[in-house]
């Protein structure tokens, strides 16, 4: 294997690689980046079995040369160390080579390394996912999907469904759904005709992943199911994930029909009183904040008994119905309405025990669900 390669768009492109593979893995092969020449393109490999990366350099883009192919072929190199290699080499290029042993001999500028790779033939293959019965989002949608639901999902390995965001295609919607048992995030879209009907749960981490690799664009990203996998194909990136196995529990029974009191708040100044009342509860180690509604104002307080208490009041719009006092964890109430991308939200409140829910004004594509806390 031979080729020349330009150093700045080499090192973006092994960066993504990268962010598949974990050192954590039980397969040593798996810390290393595959690297694999065709004729007219390159495709760097990285995966740690759960996620798998698959990103193809052609020779040029946009009419500039990117790569030229000297000799066709393929070897595993350590992952981490090589991509720190790459960064730091001088020149502008950089020209890999290999020999029948996987020996790699890398030179840019003046700078010689030389690096013992491994058999390519070792690295597990990527799993087979049908190219058939895709649906399409853009870019953006997805990335805003991700970010309205992800921060939901639980870190406990104690229920492993839960871990991921459910993803439910029925009636040409999809519906994407994450909780951690303590707060719900339902974020759901339109889809074309004729989209098949689904039901799966895709890792959180995957998705974190994968926002991090797609850039802010209007690009359309293609999504494929197979029985146990999902494949995010845009642009050159191929990002295939492991579905996680088991049945989401049914949340739809957790949104009460009739609210008790309802509020509109300004997003802005209803996220930053709690942020102010936060430091406080902060301190006071349980991250509790007080909300009792009255009129046209609400109030937020917090108490800690070393420092001192805290008293917020932000004036609400179109109240709909009584008094109520409830209490919350103010890191799920900031993070909900973090993802709401509106000015004016509304607030349901079902009981003092009950779960109350948030939402942007006249829209429902997003609702954000929290348990309150019960003090005394």
């Amino acid at each position: 294997m031979e080729f020349t390669i330009r150093r700045d768009y080499f090192i973006n492109q092994l960066n993504d690689a990268l962010k598949a593979i974990s050192p954590r893995t039980t397969l040593p092969i798996l810390t290393g980046i595959k690297i694999e020449t065709k004729e007219n393109e390159v495709i760097l490999t990285g995966s740690d079995s759960e996620i798998s990366i698959e990103i193809t350099i052609p020779k040029q883009i946009d009419g500039e040369d990117i790569v030229t192919i000297a000799e066709s072929g393929a070897v595993v190199l350590p992952g981490r160390f090589f991509v720190d290699i790459i960064k730091k080499l001088p020149g502008k290029e950089v020209k890999l080579s290999t020999n029948d042993q996987f020996q790699t001999l890398i030179t840019s500028g003046h700078s010689e390394f030389n690096l013992s790779g491994l058999d390519p033939d070792q690295y597990p293959l990527l799993p087979e996912v049908s190219r058939e019965d895709a649906i399409q989002l853009s870019v953006k949608v997805l990335k805003n999907i991700i970010a309205q639901t992800n921060f939901a999902v639980s870190t406990s390995e104690t229920r492993p469904v839960l871990t991921g965001v459910n993803w439910l295609i029925q009636n040409n919607e999809l519906i994407c759904t994450a909780t951690d048992s303590h707060r719900l995030a339902v974020r759901k879209v339109d889809l074309e005709e004729d989209s098949e009907n689904k039901n799966v749960i895709i890792p959180g981490k995957a998705l974190s992943e994968l926002n991090k690799i797609m850039s802010d664009s209007d690009d359309d990203i293609d999504i494929f199911f197979a029985s146990n996998q999902v494949l995010f194909k845009v642009g050159n990136v191929n990002f295939i994930s492991r579905l996680l196995e088991g049945h989401y529990p049914d949340t739809s029974r957790l949104f009460p029909e009739n609210f008790e009191i309802k509020l509109g708040v300004n997003n802005g100044e209803f996220y930053h009183a709690i942020d102010r009342a936060s430091l406080l509860a902060r301190e006071g180690g349980n991250n509790v904040i007080k909300l009792s509604t009255g009129n046209e104002l609400v109030e937020l307080s917090s108490t800690s008994p070393e420092i001192g208490t805290v008293k917020e009041e932000v004036e609400a719009s179109n109240v709909d119905g009584g008094n109520l006092k409830i209490s919350f964890n103010s890191k799920y109430m900031m993070d909900a309405l973090k993802a709401i991308d509106n000015d004016e939200v509304e607030v349901e409140f079902f009981g003092t025990m009950k779960p109350f829910i948030l939402k942007p004004k006249d829209d429902d594509s997003v609702t954000q669900l929290i348990l309150p806390i019960r003090t005394y």
